[in-house]
């Protein structure tokens, strides 16, 4: 696959797949998935690398979810009624592969750039990074990995806070929550993922590859929840009531919500 919106590179047994959108806050449209997936798998299957690195370009943000100016309902496969941009195979890929895949995070994390730091097995934050959803506040939410298995990672009342309320948290208050493994100063954010890689790349392949095996074995009901909920989502991002988020947005006005809740239903 050609990549356009993502950068893949091997160095030393680490496969590094960047989000190549800095200007856009490394926002994510169908392509971005689908290309993020592909990397995922060539890197996850590849004998010659033993850990993986998810980040986005840039020092302004690891990702702030789906490019506003790609309407939600444009995410849909037509006729099937099920998400069409690639969040289901993504989320997959990382679960399923046998190899750490770590995130690396700078600056934002919010939406579903927050999905994926609570996805990946790893998580290391420099110090500037921010955390957090914004779905209620845009008229979309994650209904699997981003709901129920944050609540998994987090606690129960820490993750229906993220989503009721959308606020968001620092880096420090993350790795309090055990969001993320460790947090360190910008300029070192860097050599510390590598050291974190280097380590990993000196332990056996195939006991990591059991033990990320063994791990996901307990949340894998998780996976059944999302597919379920997805294609309810599907249904929902065709109402009134979904596309008023963006709507607002890009008209910089308050959204209204409730006046838009009976409409197109």
């Amino acid at each position: 696959m050609e990549y356009t919106d993502i950068l893949f590179e091997i160095h030393e047994r680490t496969a590094t797949i960047t989000v190549n959108r800095a200007h856009r806050l490394n926002a994510v449209t169908r392509r971005t998935y689908y290309e993020l997936t592909d990397a995922i798998r060539r890197a996850g299957w590849d004998r010659d690398v033993g850990a993986i690195v998810l980040t986005g370009a840039g020092s302004r943000a690891f990702g702030i979810g789906g490019d506003k100016d790609e309407k939600k309902a444009d995410r849909v496969d037509n006729g099937i009624g099920v998400l069409g941009n690639g969040i289901e195979e993504l989320q997959t890929a990382i679960r399923d592969v046998p190899k750490p895949v770590i995130a690396k995070v700078r600056g934002y994390a919010v939406g579903s750039g927050n999905v994926l730091v609570t996805l990946c097995d790893l998580a290391i934050a420099a110090e500037n990074a921010e955390f957090g959803q914004v779905g209620p506040r845009m008229g979309s939410v994650d209904p699997g990995f981003g709901t129920a298995f944050l609540a998994r990672t987090i606690g129960e009342k820490r993750a229906r806070e993220f989503w009721y309320l959308c606020r968001r948290y620092s880096a420090r208050e993350a790795l309090a929550m055990g969001l993320i493994n460790a947090v360190v100063p910008d300029d070192r954010l860097d050599a510390e993922v590598e050291a974190w890689c280097r380590e990993i790349n000196e332990r056996s392949p195939t006991a990591i590859a059991i033990a990320k095996r063994s791990f996901n074995a307990d949340s894998e009901n998780v996976r059944g929840i999302g597919q379920l909920a997805f294609s309810a989502l599907a249904l929902y991002f065709g109402t009134e009531e979904a596309k008023e988020g963006g709507n607002a947005l890009r008209e910089k006005r308050k959204p209204d919500f409730v006046g838009k809740m009976y409409r197109g239903r």
